[in-house]
């Protein structure tokens, strides 16, 4: 169920963009996290790296997930680069 929710998310922030509707820190936060519970680490760093790529700036809550993701996904190395 929490892989459904994953894919869930990431269709729903595709969809946003298709619309040209930019996702903002909440929208980033919310897919990231739902990437870090669905144990996809490569999806929330694509994500992670997509944001800062638009020009957002991660707040505590997101760098918290994506840690959590690299945790998840035993890639310490890259939590500790970002």
């Amino acid at each position: 169920e929490k892989g459904s929710r994953t894919d869930s998310a990431l269709v729903l922030l595709a969809e946003m963009k298709g619309r040209g509707l930019e996702p903002n820190v909440i929208t980033y936060n919310a897919a990231i996290s739902a990437c870090e519970k669905g144990c996809r680490t490569d999806a929330a760093l694509d994500l992670f790296s997509e944001m800062k790529a638009s020009g957002l700036q991660p707040d505590v809550i997101i760098y918290n997930a994506a840690i959590s993701a690299c945790e998840k996904g035993g890639r310490t190395d890259t939590a500790l680069d970002l």
